[in-house]
Order: C-alpha cells, then structure tokens, then sequence
C-alpha cells in the first residue's frame, strides 16, 4: 500500500508552485517549481524549452519501515498554453533495493488566463506498470483539475484529481486526491511553501484509510533558472507517513538553437 502512495504522488506531480514562480512566467527562462508536494499550479514551460525537477523525499512510516523517493519529471512547452511531462521516479522501500518505479506521461492544458476565473488548467496522465516491486503492479490513467490564482503577493493553487488503475493488488481500483497550497514570499528570492493535501479513503484488497496531511519549508530562487527548496510533511490523519524532502528544478533553456 505505501508503494501505490508514492507513485500516486507522482501521478499527481508532487509540487507546490513557490512563491517565486506561481505563474505562467513572462520570462521563458524563469523556473516554475511543481514539486515536492502533491499540489501543482497552472503554469507551463515556454514552448520549446525544457525544465528538470528531482530531489529526494525520505519517508518514515508508523511501523518503522522506510522508504525513499526521487521524483523527476522532465517538463518539455509544446504550446503557449501546453506542457508535456515525463515522470521517471527512483524509489526504495523496506525490504525493495532501489531501483525505477512506474514511468508516466502527463499533458497540462490550461485554459484560462486571468480574470474572474482565475487561471485554470487540467492535466490528463497515464503511467505503465514498470516498477515491478516498486510500483502498483497495474497501468493508471488520471486527470488533475487544476486552479490557480493571487491573493496580493500569496499564490493559492487547489487541485482535484482522479486516478483510475487496471488490475492490481497493490491499489484501489479508483483513487482521488484534493490540495490546498500557497506560496509566501519572505525576503527577496526566499520564500515559504504551505500545502494541505488529502486522499479519500479506497476500498477492497489495495484500499487505505483516509489520509489528510501538510506539508511546509522554505524555498529559494538561486537564479533565474534555477531554485532549491526542503521541508517536511507531517501526517494529520491516517496512514501518511512522516517525511523531509529537499530537491531543485533547471531551466535548461530551448530545445531550438
């Protein structure tokens, strides 16, 4: 059960937008963080150029297992409005030696630009079952409904996802997923990053009890092109475990010289 919790993570994309980059950047080169939270915003990458996220997440369950994470997603702008996203996660669990987890492949649209409306956006995914022992054991395909917008100086993104597996012991044929996040500017290229996230409880032979948890930590835009961030998530209810993450996103620039 807590393998198909971390690579629901990745299905969803494990990132809060930083107070630096919560939007769509005017800026081609400017980073837009969507990780290492469950919540993301609705900024793309500019067309034609490409973003690396990775880090690491350790994980501390209630039963003394462990786990480690690297979630990277390799972000592409294919459009003014449109990104493609490839998920390559690395993971480790008790008793499962490190290796690749699922691999996926994700699009965010977004549709609106500002306004009454905000800026909203959707993101339809599908991961294949090539984890083995480190993933669900079933292919998945999701949808995020995305929703971002400003309050002063303070981002706040919420998202709402459904993911659908085939066959497999590890996971609930359904799962769902809600997140609140915001990013605070402090001082200069710091800022702070706080999300409340949930996953509704699942049935049958892969289901798990509901889980409500937050995450928090500092972020910083080294440059331009380049930000850091770490912090921890505490569990709220639910099986959820105990966790610190660090990790970084690159701008590498455009695909076309």
């Amino acid at each position: 059960m807590r393998k198909a919790r971390l690579v629901s993570l990745l299905l969803v994309l494990d990132g809060c937008a930083a107070a630096l980059s919560s939007g769509s950047a005017p800026d081609p080169r400017a980073v837009q963080p969507e990780r290492p939270s469950v919540a993301t915003h609705a900024g793309t990458v500019a067309p034609g150029y490409v973003e690396i996220e990775t880090g690491v997440e350790t994980d501390r369950n209630a039963d003394n297992t462990h786990a480690v994470l690297i979630p990277t997603v390799v972000k592409v702008g294919v459009a003014p409005r449109a990104q493609l996203s490839i998920f390559a996660p690395v993971l480790r669990t008790t008793g499962v030696p490190l290796g690749a987890g699922d691999a996926g492949v994700g699009v965010k649209w977004r549709f609106t630009d500002g306004g009454p409306l905000g800026r909203l956006a959707i993101l339809p995914s599908f991961t294949w079952s090539t984890g083995g022992d480190r993933g669900t054991g079933s292919n998945a395909a999701g949808l995020l409904l995305i929703d971002s917008r400003s309050i002063g100086p303070v981002s706040l993104d919420l998202n709402v996802g459904l993911t659908r597996h085939g066959d497999g012991a590890n996971v609930a044929r359904t799962t769902t997923v809600w997140t609140a996040s915001s990013g605070i500017p402090v001082a200069g290229a710091l800022g702070w990053q706080l999300e409340c996230f949930g996953y509704p409880g699942t049935h049958g032979a892969g289901g798990n009890a509901p889980i409500v948890a937050m995450l928090t930590g500092p972020t910083l835009g080294a440059w331009r092109s380049l930000a850091f961030d770490t912090g921890v998530i505490l569990p709220l209810t639910g099986p959820q475990p105990k966790a610190w993450y660090a990790g970084a996103v690159a701008n590498l620039g455009s695909l076309v010289w």
